[in-house]
């Protein structure tokens, strides 16, 4: 409960200077303002600043830019376009929500029957819950509406035991190999970085060996199987980088916890596992993004009703034409989940990699 309370705490130390941020700014700008009226502050310093924050912010929006270009796609209708003959356009010429209507289709909470028993008798109370229909997508022109939710129940299916399974493999290998010495820990060691710089080639190369062997075991079209083969190929890199991350936690607060009568589980779970958020958050995002965005192998491997969100994309172009505000409105979609989970754990991630060897 030790780590999840930390988990918390960071999350409601974030929420709240999100909330703060803008009156912490002004109250910055107030007092350098008051500071260089009053001579304590020299006007070469607010200056300097003022000019690299706004390069910077140039920067960035260079870089948000393709991002923009495509939410215009998404936002021009029916009939809009990554690209047009009259130049480049920064506003759509004909705004239209129809793109993401069409991808988030019918958004209706079904009714379900509750039963409940009555004590003493062999009677039951059957309760209808409320039918809540949030968007009628026929009631804005959209009469075929995508696949979208079936396509994210498949991602989630896949990427969430993805995780679980190479969380359960990673997190005990990187402790091993990172505070206890056994017979072979160094060769094992050495296979973790041959696998890690070769895994992912050999994954493509045995593409179709990999294909030949779950049809002859029966797991082809199968998301479960799925998972485990992602499970195998993220472990390698991310034992490696927790075991880096762990390796910068002082041995003295383990002794310390050991002293105070602690057992080897609670000082794992107590001490180690909360010093070490950074680099589990880092090895879970990166988990998570192998199931969720994952393409080839997901193609190869399911049929077309177990579809996850790359390869629902992709099912998209046809041979002749690409229907761009679709395709740019089911990106921006599928890709949101990404960014807001990116967003939360910056953080996080930034010190993860840093401490675990990979900054720069």
């Amino acid at each position: 409960m030790s780590l999840l309370g930390s988990i918390a705490r960071s999350l409601k130390d974030d929420a709240a200077g999100l909330v703060t941020a803008p009156a912490d700014t002004a109250r910055e700008m107030r007092y350098t303002a008051e500071g260089v009226v009053n001579g304590d502050i020299p006007p070469s310093r607010p200056l300097k600043t003022l000019g690299l924050t706004m390069g910077a912010l140039v920067v960035v929006l260079a870089l948000l830019f393709p991002i923009y270009w495509i939410l215009i796609s998404a936002l021009s209708g029916t009939g809009g376009s990554i690209h047009s003959v009259d130049g480049l356009r920064l506003l759509p010429e004909q705004p239209s929500l129809q793109p993401f209507i069409w991808v988030l289709g019918d958004l209706i909470v079904p009714s379900y029957q509750i039963g409940l028993g009555i004590p003493l008798t062999d009677t039951a109370l059957v309760f209808d819950t409320p039918r809540l229909e949030l968007l009628d997508a026929s009631a804005y022109g959209v009469d075929d509406p995508s696949e979208f939710k079936t396509f994210f129940w498949n991602s989630l299916t896949v990427a969430i035991p993805t995780v679980v399974l190479s969380m359960c493999l990673v997190v005990p290998a990187a402790y091993a190999l990172s505070r206890r010495e056994f017979i072979g820990r160094r060769k094992i060691l050495f296979g973790y970085v041959l696998l890690t710089q070769v895994g992912g080639g050999l994954g493509i190369a045995l593409l179709i060996g990999l294909y030949t062997v779950f049809v002859q075991v029966g797991l082809n079209d199968n998301k479960l199987a799925l998972s485990v083969y992602y499970a195998a190929t993220a472990v390698p890199f991310n034992t490696w980088l927790l075991k880096t991350y762990m390796d910068g936690i002082p041995v003295s607060y383990e002794e310390a916890a050991v002293v105070d009568g602690a057992p080897a589980w609670r000082v794992v779970v107590e001490v180690i596992l909360p010093l070490s958020k950074a680099g589990l958050a880092t090895v879970f995002i990166f988990t998570f993004l192998t199931g969720w965005t994952e393409f080839v192998v997901a193609q190869t491997i399911l049929g077309t009703d177990n579809y996850t969100l790359p390869v629902g994309l992709f099912s998209l172009i046809s041979e002749y034409s690409v229907p761009w505000a679709r395709f740019s409105a089911f990106a921006l979609t599928f890709a949101s989940p990404i960014m807001l989970i990116y967003l939360f754990a910056q953080r996080y991630i930034e010190g993860g990699l840093s401490f675990g060897g990979m900054e720069g």
